[in-house]
C-alpha cells in the first residue's frame, strides 16, 4: 500500500520539525514548504492526499492560498491551521470548504486524528457499522423468530431501516448480503403475523390493534386542529417506504425538528385507490362504496381511482364536527408543484392544508418501465439515493423550507410503500380480473393456497367485490404474480421491480411523521 502525502505548508515550518517526524514514523510522507505560492507549485506538479496550511504567512495568504488550492483541486482535503481565534477567520475557512481546522499550537496527536478524520473516517466508520451489526444480529434474529405484537414487529422493521441505511457506508457486501437474508426472514414471518391478525384488526376482535389507514386521521390528525392558531401542512408522498422518509429527513430538519416519528400499518391492499380512500374517509373501502357510492370508482370502472380524495375529506370532517377552512392540491407534475410555491402564502390562512405529491410513485412505475431509470436504481440504496436526489432539486423541498420560515405545523406521511420483487407465483383469472402484481381480485381465481394470503369473501375485511364469487388474494415477501402464458417474459420483465399491493414490512409499515419549525 502507498504512502500517504501530505503538504505542509507553514512560514515557521522549521519549527515544526518534531511534527514532521512524528508523522513519518507512523509511516506518512510528509512534503514541506514556508510559502504559499511554492505550496501552489507543489499541488500541480505531485499529487498530495491531504494538505495542511498555515492561516497567517506573508506574501501569499493561507486563507488566498487556500481559495486558489480549491479553485484547481476542489477535492483536496485542506486543514487550515492558525494562531487566530477570530470568528470571522474562522468562518471565511470553513467558507472555502476545509476538511478541519486547527488552533496553534497543534501537538501531534491533533494531527494524527485530523488525518484519520479525513483520510481513513470512510474505512472507520464501515468497519465499525460492520461490527455493530454483527453485534446485533444475533439479537435481531431471536426477536424475529419470536411471538411479537404489532409495536414489536415496528420496532424490527426500524432497527432493520436503521442497519441498512447504515451499512451503506461499509465496504462488505459480505454483511450486506447477510442484511438482506434477516430481512427476507422477516418479511416470511411478518406476512404469517398479517394472517393472523388481519381480520381480527379489521373487525375489532382484539384489544391489540395497530394504528391502520382508515383510523390514522381520527387518531393524529384531527387533534392538532383544536384550537390551534397556527395552520397545519399534511403533505403525503405517494410510495414514500419509511427508508426512504430517513434519507431526507435529515435535509427537513435544517428547518423542522422531528416531534414525533410513528409507523402506522397500511390495510390491504397496499395500493393507492384502496388505503389513500381509506386514510380520507375514514372509512373501509367496502364503506366508502355503500356510503358514498359516487367517491368510489371500482377495480374494473375507467377513470382515476382517486379522484375524490378531497370530496371524501370534506365529509369525513363533517361527521367528526371539525369546522375549518382548509385546501387540498394534488401534485402530479413540476408545473403543478411550481404553482404551489407560489400559491403557499394564501394557504397560510386555512386551518388545514393537505397536500398530495405523486413523485415517488411515479419513480417506481418509471423504474419497471424505462431501463435508464432501472439502471440508475439498480438496488435499494440506489432507490432511496434518487429519491434523495429528486428531493433536493424539488418544487417540495422549496414548500417545506417555507412552512418552515412561517412557524406552521408540518406533517408527513404517505399511503403505502413498495418492495422489491424476486420470485414468481403462478395465478389463473378470467379477463376481468385485476393487473396488479401483488393482490388479484376476481372470480374463479387458480393459485397455490400456500404461496399467498387468501381472503375468499372480501366481507370479512371490508373490501368492495365484483361479484358474489369474487375472492382476494395476495403476495407475501418478495413474490408477484405471474399468468403461465408467456411466463418467462413476465417473470424477466417484472423480476427486480418495485411494486406495491400486497403483504410486507416495506408496503405495510409507513411513516407518519409529526415536525415544528426550528
Amino acid at each position: 500500500m502507498e504512502k500517504v502525502r501530505i503538504l505542509w505548508v507553514d512560514d515557521e515550518i522549521d519549527l515544526l520539525k518534531p511534527h514532521i517526524i512524528f508523522l513519518e514514523h507512523k509511516g506518512y510522507s510528509v512534503d514541506t514548504t514556508n510559502n504559499g505560492a511554492e505550496g501552489l507549485d507543489m499541488v500541480k506538479s505531485q499529487e498530495y492526499d491531504i494538505v495542511f496550511l498555515d492561516e497567517q504567512m506573508p506574501g501569499l495568504s493561507g486563507i488566498e492560498t487556500l481559495e486558489q488550492m480549491k479553485e484547481e483541486y476542489p477535492n483536496l482535503p485542506i486543514v487550515m491551521i492558525t494562531k487566530s481565534e477570530e470568528e470571522t477567520i474562522m468562518e471565511e475557512a470553513i467558507g472555502s470548504n476545509i476538511a478541519d481546522y486547527l488552533i496553534k499550537p497543534v501537538n501531534p496527536s491533533q494531527i494524527l486524528l485530523s488525518l484519520k478524520k479525513n483520510l481513513e473516517n470512510k474505512k472507520l466508520v464501515s468497519e465499525k457499522t460492520t461490527s455493530q451489526y454483527q453485534q446485533a444480529f444475533s439479537r435481531l434474529g431471536m426477536k424475529i423468530s419470536g411471538s411479537l405484537d404489532h409495536e414489536e414487529w415496528t420496532d424490527v422493521y426500524r432497527r432493520l431501516v436503521r442497519w441498512e441505511v447504515d451499512l451503506e457506508k461499509s465496504n462488505d457486501d459480505g454483511i450486506k448480503e447477510i442484511l438482506n437474508m434477516q430481512k427476507l426472514e422477516a418479511n416470511q414471518v411478518f406476512g404469517k403475523f398479517i394472517e393472523r391478525n388481519y381480520y381480527n384488526w379489521i373487525n375489532g376482535k382484539t384489544n391489540d390493534i395497530p394504528l391502520l389507514s382508515h383510523t390514522l386521521f381520527k387518531e393524529k390528525l384531527f387533534p392538532k386542529l383544536n384550537g390551534s392558531n397556527r395552520p397545519v401542512f399534511l403533505i403525503l408522498i405517494d410510495n414514500l417506504r419509511y427508508d426512504q422518509w430517513k434519507v431526507i429527513q435529515p435535509i427537513i430538519e435544517d428547518n423542522y425538528r422531528t416531534v414525533s416519528d410513528n409507523i402506522f400499518y397500511s390495510i390491504l391492499p397496499t395500493v393507492t385507490q384502496y388505503a389513500r380512500n381509506a386514510m380520507f374517509s375514514g372509512l373501509m373501502p367496502a364503506e366508502i362504496e355503500k356510503k358514498y357510492p359516487q367517491f368510489w370508482t371500482g377495480e374494473h370502472e375507467e377513470g382515476s381511482k382517486n379522484q375524490f380524495e378531497s370530496q371524501l375529506l370534506d365529509e369525513y370532517l363533517k361527521r367528526y364536527g371539525k369546522n375549518v377552512k382548509y385546501s387540498y392540491t394534488k401534485v402530479l407534475n413540476l408545473n403543478v408543484g411550481k404553482k404551489l410555491v407560489e400559491n403557499l402564502p394564501n394557504l397560510m390562512n386555512n386551518n388545514l392544508n393537505v397536500i398530495v405529491y405523486n413523485f415517488v410513485d411515479m419513480l417506481s412505475h418509471a423504474r419497471t418501465e424505462m431501463e435508464m431509470i432501472r439502471e440508475l436504481a439498480d438496488d435499494e440504496a440506489a432507490y432511496r439515493s434518487l429519491t434523495l436526489s429528486w428531493f433536493e432539486h424539488s418544487p417540495l423541498k422549496d414548500v417545506i423550507e417555507y412552512i418552515g420560515e412561517k412557524g406552521a405545523d408540518l406533517i408527513i406521511t404517505t399511503d403505502h410503500g413498495s418492495v422489491k420483487v424476486n420470485d414468481p407465483v403462478k395465478v389463473l383469472g378470467d379477463r376481468n380480473t385485476n393487473t396488479n402484481l401483488r393482490y388479484k381480485t376476481g372470480r374463479a381465481l387458480q393459485y397455490n393456497r400456500k404461496e399467498v394470503y387468501e381472503v375468499r369473501d372480501p366481507n370479512d375485511i371490508y373490501l368492495p367485490k365484483l361479484n358474489i364469487s369474487s375472492s382476494y388474494i395476495f403476495c407475501k415477501k418478495y413474490d408477484f404474480f405471474a399468468y403461465p402464458n408467456n411466463f418467462n417474459y413476465y417473470v424477466n420483465y417484472y423480476k427486480n421491480t418495485f411494486q406495491h399491493g400486497g403483504i410486507s414490512l416495506e408496503e405495510v409499515m409507513i411513516p407518519y411523521i409529526e415536525l415544528k419549525a426550528r
